[in-house]
């Protein structure tokens, strides 16, 4: 878990993209059609046990798989932060992994590879930060964008 104290930061999605864009993902990633690198994210409710699921888009950067929450302090991540483990998977391919979370200090380049990679996606998000800011504008926002460091289960 991050060391720092992370905010109560988060970005509801709307309607539209509750009702519609996260289902069609979801459901074109279950059919084994990963859109961006989406894939669909499973994690065990923390007070439920029950497997909750939700689209996301998996960062490979440097050879590391991450996930980042770019809406903030969502569910997924109170979920991940308890349970430390879950898995991601597009079509019938299931990859359980172990997460950790960065400290805000390690998130920078992180945060820069997403950015460059689904800022048209996800960059309203990121409160006028882009791939091409200074460090220290990626360092401001961090606190708000939960990044987890993947270990796939061999």
């Amino acid at each position: 878990m991050s060391s720092s104290v992370t905010p109560e930061h988060y970005l509801e999605p709307g309607w539209f993209t509750r009702h519609v864009f996260n289902r069609l993902v979801q459901f074109l990633t279950r059919a084994g059609i990963s859109v961006w690198g989406s894939r669909t994210l499973s994690v065990r409710g923390r007070t439920s046990g029950q497997w909750r699921s939700t689209p996301v888009n998996v960062l490979t950067y440097k050879d590391v798989d991450y996930l980042v929450a770019p809406r903030g302090l969502t569910q997924w991540v109170r979920n991940l932060r308890v349970a430390g483990t879950g898995e991601v998977r597009v079509g019938r391919r299931r990859r359980a992994f172990d997460a950790v979370e960065l400290d805000d200090d390690a998130k920078v380049e992180v945060l820069r590879a997403y950015l460059r990679r689904w800022k048209m996606e996800v960059g309203v998000f990121f409160d006028g930060v882009s791939a091409a800011s200074p460090a220290s504008e990626l360092a401001r926002i961090a606190p708000h964008h939960p990044v987890f460091r993947l270990t796939y289960h061999e």
